[in-house]
């Protein structure tokens, strides 16, 4: 039986991996850090007390609860057969840590506190002083990526006091994936909410002129160039040297491949960098080659003072183009399946990354979800290609866009150097945008983000609303990809809409018509990716129950697909999850229950005309 399912995979900390890159995060820095996971004191605040009863300066907690973990689990630890949370939940958690010796006198550097993911709303108070993060925030939004704290001198004490205040309701307004809301109830598809302090916490020393952890990588493969975005963070205006040195990852070499000094005037603040670099010769990264370089990346102040990141990242290029898609201008058939990583830990979410591979897989579609982010390393070294989507809202609103943006954009400032990402999903089946073919606000919205993934992030391509419902503008459509799902459990039902979509039928092949707004003539303009199929697991869909037996079907499904002009397809879905009893992969062990191979195309039939997967 699988854990509950939510939108995110927990860090943990018992009998966890911690080799290279003990904590979640991308990009690494060569300092030391203090781990703040474990036992942590907990209160559930049922009447919203706590604030005006001043809990950040004391309180009296009569429970304990081990960080990270979820809000439903500590309540449940602390009061067994308390009911669970419909409305809105807040609940207080504290410890107190020595404060690490420094490296130094403390003239370049600062002590910086990291949450990596906690949420929907976290409140932070140092020895009963309300913090802000580094971009100003009193209050942090959001439960799925990381964000920090620069602790001031004077908070500081031999000993100190971190108290933490979490929110969370059922408001259909904020970014929930597939969480249940106000709107769409715990059962079938939707699941029971987990939330709160879901990620490792840790205290670190960093400089106080540096590089963030926050690195997006774009490729012109054809010119053997790359280009860096960075963002610096400075406390002492001045002039800096940005210095970039790329190294090969594999062979052990202290001499770069390439280098590069950018001289920047920098004022106090945090401020974005794009710069650029050659690497002649370099080998490019796709599935089955995938050939990633390390990037060391320094910003040195006029007395030679060096603040360091690193991080890996691969050359390639990813383009939707008439039938099919092009990796690297070669056309590749993508064979994809639905990831829906649960309450899995990292540990869990590694054997499910090599399971799924396992199974012929080139893509993996992480469905509305935000995960470990050293999930995405694996998935580059690897050499899977991700589809990512942002965590939709239940309900559309100014406000729910408003969610639906901010939570975009913080997930695209730290997960945009990974190669093995190339797609992004707006919306899932009108989730968050449910007037979409009624309402003009919601359509101008979905394209103005559209449009601004096109510019400021061409190494990706957007999907506007997966499943239906694409929106066209004066027959130009707002999707790189015609995406459909399409469950039915018989052979020849499926065919004939196989057929009917190749054909450009775009109204009578899945629940809802492909294409709204405008009219657009199909023509194979775009490719057309079955980004849903399957759900052989449900009775209710027809399904097969032994597993031979989904093995045949499954095989003889895409046998169909491959016949045809289409330019990928996603298997739904990878593990069991709650309700959804559609799973090939054991949740907890990562063990298949079907044999290796079966989603690859070379299995699928000898009369393939698309393109194989490259």
């Amino acid at each position: 039986m699988p854990s509950p399912a939510s939108n995110y995979g927990f860090s943990t900390t018992q009998n966890d991996v911690r080799t290279t890159n003990p904590l979640p995060r991308a990009v690494l820095r060569s300092n030391n850090y203090l781990l703040l996971d474990g036992e942590w004191r907990f209160a559930v605040d049922p009447d919203d007390t706590g604030l005006r009863d001043g809990w950040y300066l004391a309180h009296n907690y009569q429970q304990t609860a081990n960080w990270p973990g979820s809000v439903e689990e500590h309540m449940a630890q602390g009061q067994p057969d308390a009911p669970r949370w419909q409305d809105k939940v807040v609940v207080w958690y504290e410890r107190e840590f020595p404060l690490p010796e420094r490296g130094d006198d403390g003239t370049h550097s600062l002590f910086q506190l990291t949450f990596g993911a906690c949420g929907y709303e976290t409140r932070v108070w140092l020895n009963g002083f309300l913090l802000n993060t580094i971009e100003g925030e009193q209050v942090h939004y959001g439960e799925y990526t990381s964000f920090s704290f620069e602790l001031r001198e004077e908070h500081l004490r031999p000993v100190n006091r971190l108290t933490v205040r979490i929110v969370d309701t059922m408001d259909a307004d904020t970014t929930r994936g597939k969480q249940e809301s106000h709107v769409y109830k715990r059962g079938g598809i939707w699941y029971q909410t987990y939330t709160g302090a879901v990620r490792s916490v840790w205290l670190e020393m960093v400089e106080r002129n540096r590089l963030r952890s926050r690195v997006g990588v774009d490729s012109i493969i054809e010119d053997q160039m790359v280009r860096f975005n960075l963002t610096t963070r400075i406390h002492d205006p001045g002039l800096y040297t940005l210095r970039l040195q790329v190294y090969d990852r594999v062979a052990s070499t202290p001499h770069p491949l390439a280098t590069a000094d950018f001289p920047l005037r920098l004022e106090a603040g945090q401020r974005q960098q794009r710069v650029v670099m050659e690497l002649a010769g370099a080998k490019l990264w796709a599935p089955g080659s995938p050939n990633l370089y390390r990037l060391v990346a320094q910003l040195i102040d006029s007395e030679g003072y060096s603040a360091e990141i690193e991080t890996h990242f691969g050359l390639r290029k990813i383009e939707s183009r008439g039938t099919y898609v092009y990796l690297n201008n070669e056309p590749i058939y993508l064979d994809g399946i639905l990831y829906q990583p649960g309450t899995a830990t990292f540990e869990e979410m590694q054997r499910h990354m090599h399971a799924m591979q396992a199974l012929g897989c080139n893509l993996v579609r992480v469905h509305i979800a935000g995960v470990d982010p050293r999930i995405y390393n694996l998935a580059d070294e690897l050499g899977l290609l991700l589809w990512v989507e942002v965590p939709s809202p239940h309900s559309s609103t100014p406000k729910s866009r408003e969610n639906h943006r901010a939570e975009l954009l913080r997930m695209l400032a730290l997960i945009e150097s990974h190669p093995s990402i190339v797609i992004w999903s707006l919306y899932n089946e009108d989730w968050g945008a449910q007037d979409i073919a009624t309402n003009p606000e919601t359509r101008r919205y979905i394209v103005e983000m559209y449009h601004h993934m096109h510019i400021n992030h061409p190494q990706f391509l957007v999907v506007d609303n997966d499943g239906w419902q694409h929106i066209s503008q004066e027959g130009r459509l707002k999707s790189d990809l015609l995406t459909a799902h399409v469950y039915t459990p018989e052979l020849e039902r499926w065919s004939e809409l196989l057929d009917r979509m190749v054909q450009g039928d775009l109204n009578n092949v899945a629940v809802l018509p492909l294409v709204i707004g405008d009219p657009f003539f199909y023509g194979r303009q775009k490719p057309l990716i079955v980004s849903e199929w399957g759900g052989f697991g449900f009775a209710d869909y027809g399904g097969p129950q032994s597993s031979d037996e989904r093995t045949e079907r499954i095989r003889q499904f895409k046998q169909e697909l491959r016949k045809r002009p289409i330019a990928g397809d996603v298997y739904t879905q990878a593990t069991n999850i709650e309700d959804e009893r559609n799973g090939l992969i054991d949740f907890h062990g990562g063990e298949l229950t079907v044999p290796q191979g079966l989603l690859a195309s070379k299995s699928a039939s000898p009369e393939d005309t698309a393109p194989q997967a490259g």
